[in-house]
């Protein structure tokens, strides 16, 4: 297996310095020990000054608008984060919320609202559309808030592949809000039992484990289940995209899209064969936790917040399988694809954009992170916060599993045309399954995706 660093083994270190007194002329040593023991050193009174042209009297009563992208749970935690900080901030600052009910309506409401003064102030948005709207000059550069010496964040105690996520040139045009993951769930203890010892870490033990469990169901009375057992095929974009990720190719070279590259070429032929040669199964009922639980796939594609279904699957079937968290395996390295929503403050005013700015710092603490987690499964954005999170961390081991891997995720293109290239990405793959494409004639399907890829991106 690669070894990896884990962001649960951080380490802070905090040196201190200390110096020699000074014993003045004419003064014993002794005497100068005895005053420096009764008289304490005065402490540094000097207090962090912002950069920011906003006076904080300035705040008080300020109200500003968030428009969210969530229903359900999501949506309850973030109207009670809402009335905590309403009553709770030093500033007097007051936080007005509304429901956009998902990413797509949301992105529509504020694409038409952005001509107007009914825009709002903050969106909880995906990082293609702050790119988006970027372009088109109406986001607020976060880095001076960000680095400023009294209302910045430490962005060190934010993992790399979140914080760079948001980052465009010299300027940030977000902060992450939610991050999640797609990857691979593997039955260890069915797994064992066929004769393997350890997860697959390369597209070869992959393919063997997969077609060792397809070989098994034929070995049972049921001929019904004899083209199950492997990989139950996902084709989500994430998914395509990963795959790809681990053959080390992609959709970029450079700031172009590009798909016919040999690298891409060997992952969607790896991924074809499989099919065509039992190791790789499709179904039409689209349930694929239940395929999981009642070992009909030995390996299956899920994300973060999937997770508790899965548990539940595997208790409604009285499935005591021991079962992992796996990346996606490479020859070389293996990927773990990172994204989720971010924080984006649209331009208004100086006083709006800080109060905005103070909410979402709020909002990023690791008590409020930590509740998060717990309430939608996805990962901390902060490190500090997985010491608020011992309990769960327990009782959720593949959540923990997923924490572990973080050192080998990857983002997504950098593009506000990705909003349109990724659900291209999903329909192509899905019909290369469909229609049953050779994996002989995989390089004209990637051609044709790069070709639409670069319609989109004009």
């Amino acid at each position: 297996m690669k070894n990896l660093p884990s962001i649960l083994f951080i380490i802070s270190i905090l040196i201190t310095a200390c110096g020699t007194p000074v014993t003045p002329a004419g003064e014993s040593a002794t005497t100068a020990t005895q005053e420096s023991e009764k008289t304490p050193r005065p402490e540094s009174t000097v207090a962090a000054q912002t950069r920011l042209d906003v006076k904080q009297e300035a705040l008080n009563g300020l109200e500003i608008t968030v428009w969210a992208p969530w229903y359900g749970v999501e949506l309850g935690l973030l109207n009670t984060f809402v009335e905590e900080f309403n009553s709770e901030n030093e500033w007097g600052i007051k936080v007005k919320m509304e429901s956009q009910v998902n990413f797509t309506n949301l992105y529509e409401s504020v694409s038409a609202s952005l001509p107007t003064a009914e825009k709002p102030d903050l969106v909880i948005a995906l990082p293609e559309h702050a790119l988006e709207w970027n372009a088109e000059g109406v986001v607020t550069d976060l880095t001076p808030y960000a680095e400023d010496p009294l209302y910045g964040i430490n962005s060190s105690d934010i993992p790399f592949v979140f914080w760079n996520q948001d980052s465009t040139g010299v300027a940030r045009v977000a902060v992450p809000a939610q991050r999640t993951a797609r990857f691979l769930l593997w039955n260890e203890t069915w797994a064992g039992e066929l004769g393997f010892d350890s997860a697959p870490d390369a597209p070869e033990d992959f393919k063997q484990q997969a077609c060792r469990a397809q070989q098994a169901m034929l070995k049972d009375d049921s001929a019904q289940n004899d083209f199950m057992g492997g990989w139950l095929v996902d084709t989500e974009p994430m998914t395509a995209y990963a795959w790809l990720l681990a053959f080390e190719g992609g959709v970029l070279d450079g700031s172009d899209y590009r798909f016919l590259t040999p690298n891409n070429i060997a992952a969607f032929k790896f991924l074809r064969e499989l099919s065509e040669t039992g190791c790789a199964w499709q179904t039409a009922n689209n349930e694929p936790f239940n395929a999981f639980a009642n070992r009909e796939a030995m390996l299956v594609t899920a994300s973060l917040e999937d997770l508790p279904d899965i548990a539940r699957a595997m208790a409604s079937a009285k499935n005591t399988d021991q079962w992992k968290v796996i990346s996606f395996p490479g020859e070389n390295e293996d990927t773990l694809l990172i994204y989720g929503s971010s924080y984006v403050i649209l331009n208004s005013t100086d006083n709006e954009q800080l109060a905005s700015w103070l909410f979402i710092r709020w909002l990023l603490d690791s008590e409020q992170d930590a509740r998060w987690v717990e309430a939608t499964h996805l990962f901390p954005i902060r490190t500090s916060t997985v010491d608020l999170l011992g309990d769960y961390e327990q009782t959720h081991p593949q959540w923990a599993q997923a924490i572990q891997l973080l050192p080998q995720g990857e983002i997504q293109p950098q593009l506000a045309s990705w909003r349109k290239v990724k659900v291209m990405i999903g329909d192509g793959f899905t019909h290369m399954y469909r229609v049953n494409v050779p994996s002989g004639q995989v390089p004209a399907i990637l051609a044709q995706m790069e070709s639409i890829a670069r319609d989109l991106d004009q």
